[in-house]
């Protein structure tokens, strides 16, 4: 077999984000194949073999590529609207338009937003898809061929809703399917597209939408479903003071209780928001390693409420973030959520104790690994683990006079991304995607927004 291909970026600041936080000021990295060969501190070793590529990255921070670990991406279509709701009346006002989507629009939609995001720094993304109206189309196929001509590493959180207006449910009842098809359905999707091998490119995860919107049965058997396959379960929880009182008044008992009650906490369960938690809540989720993806933006613009991060973290509870559907976050970013999640969490009782500029990178990259089960791949820069890398230009007007090139990342204004690595390829070149053509996906997204808005 003959040897890997070597690309040797040198001369950079390097944030590892690994288990001791290990930072260079300036250092080296070898990608040999899709794997990081080395890194370490000043140039990189000499007489290495098979080099094709050098990158003099004077002026750069490279840090582990941002891990995305919640979105609806078929939301990219209804940006804009319903920006003065709440989250149970914003649902309510938009559910009729998103029960109309159909595979073209659903295409469109997830490619603006893997492309919003894979150039501005993100290399794992995943989509939370629920809302499969009959007859519309290969919905999970579109999204994952989106993901894969983008060239990110990604995850399709299939998931589905059964409890209709009619049940007591948010959505329209002609937007959910029954039980027995969310569950064919999930497990169909799951032999097509799930890869469990090392550096897979595509991942499926079992993904009911929340409490108010799915039967304690799908729940239930959802999570069977899950395991039996071996695959990791993902839903919304927690996220607000509204949905505490539903399930209070259907379950009656609070969110944490019912989902454990239902075979939904453990250490291959992960959930959105979590805003509302208290101190058995978050022990629960330690007991049991339930992860969290952390919304900032969206919990802002829905006025959900500050999660309790810090204490979170405290406890052990694995915590990443997300971007959040684009129709509450629209700028559809997530290197912003590394600034918001320490903004935010400052506002709390912790005040400036709150989080720090390094935890809030390992939130972004290191945590969101830990979230999809993919730590061991992913999230830190250490040999052995998938290249899949950010270099982040820190030397223009916006960040030069910033002497800490992880502060300047978290807190200043987005940085340019010269390069972006998934498994030593390359995605992003200068700011510009290599593989699928922005401008093409910006007319075709406008196109079918306002095809969706019309029908």
């Amino acid at each position: 077999m003959a040897p890997a291909e070597r690309t040797v970026i040198e001369n950079c600041a390097i944030a590892t984000v690994d288990a001791d936080d290990t930072e260079y000021a300036t250092g080296h990295l070898v990608l040999a194949g899709d794997r990081i060969e080395s890194v370490g501190a000043g140039p990189a070793p000499d007489g290495l073999t098979g080099v094709t590529r050098r990158i003099d990255a004077g002026g750069h921070l490279a840090t582990p590529g941002l891990v995305n670990t919640h979105h609806h991406f078929y939301q990219w279509l209804t940006r804009g609207l319903a920006t003065d709701h709440n989250l149970f009346d914003w649902l309510t006002a938009l559910y009729p338009m998103w029960a109309r989507i159909d595979e073209d629009m659903v295409s469109a939609g997830a490619r603006g937003s893997l492309a919003t995001m894979a150039r501005g720094g993100v290399t794992t993304a995943m989509d939370h898809h629920y809302v499969y109206p009959r007859g519309t189309g290969d919905l999970s196929g579109a999204i994952v061929r989106a993901a894969r001509d983008t060239g990110v590493r990604f995850t399709l959180a299939r998931g589905s809703m059964d409890r209709g207006e009619s049940d007591g449910g948010l959505p329209p009842d002609f937007a959910v399917e029954s039980l027995e098809e969310a569950l064919a359905a999930t497990e169909a999707t799951v032999a097509e597209h799930h890869d469990p091998s090392f550096g897979a490119l595509t991942q499926v995860a079992v993904a009911p939408c929340s409490p108010f919107s799915v039967s304690t049965e799908l729940m239930k058997q959802g999570a069977e479903l899950a395991r039996r396959l071996g695959v990791r379960l993902h839903t919304h929880g927690s996220e607000t003071v509204e949905e505490e009182k539903f399930c209070h008044q259907l379950f009656g008992m609070g969110p944490t209780e019912y989902f454990e009650s239902t075979g939904w906490l453990g250490e291959d369960v992960w959930m959105a928001h979590c805003v509302h938690m208290n101190d058995s809540d978050i022990a629960a989720f330690a007991r049991t390693g339930t992860g969290v993806a952390h919304c900032p933006s969206s919990n802002a613009r829905l006025a959900a409420g500050i999660a309790r991060v810090p204490d979170l973290l405290k406890a052990g509870v694995p915590v990443g973030l997300g971007v959040d559907g684009t129709a509450s976050n629209e700028s559809g970013e997530l290197h912003t959520e590394l600034r918001n999640a320490l903004l935010v969490n400052r506002l709390g009782p912790h005040r400036e104790a709150a989080l720090t500029t390094r935890q809030a990178l390992r939130l972004g990259t290191y945590g969101g690994a830990r979230v999809l089960g993919r730590a061991t791949e992913i999230g830190s820069l250490e040999p052995g683990k998938l290249a899949d890398l950010v270099l982040w230009r820190m030397d223009t007007l916006a960040h030069s006079s910033i002497a800490d090139p992880v502060a300047a990342l978290v807190l200043g204004a987005p940085a340019p991304v010269t390069a972006s690595f998934v498994g030593g390829r390359q995605i992003v070149a200068d700011g510009e995607l290599l593989h699928v053509d922005e401008d093409a996906i910006a007319r075709t997204t406008r196109e079918q927004a306002q095809r969706l808005a019309r029908s």
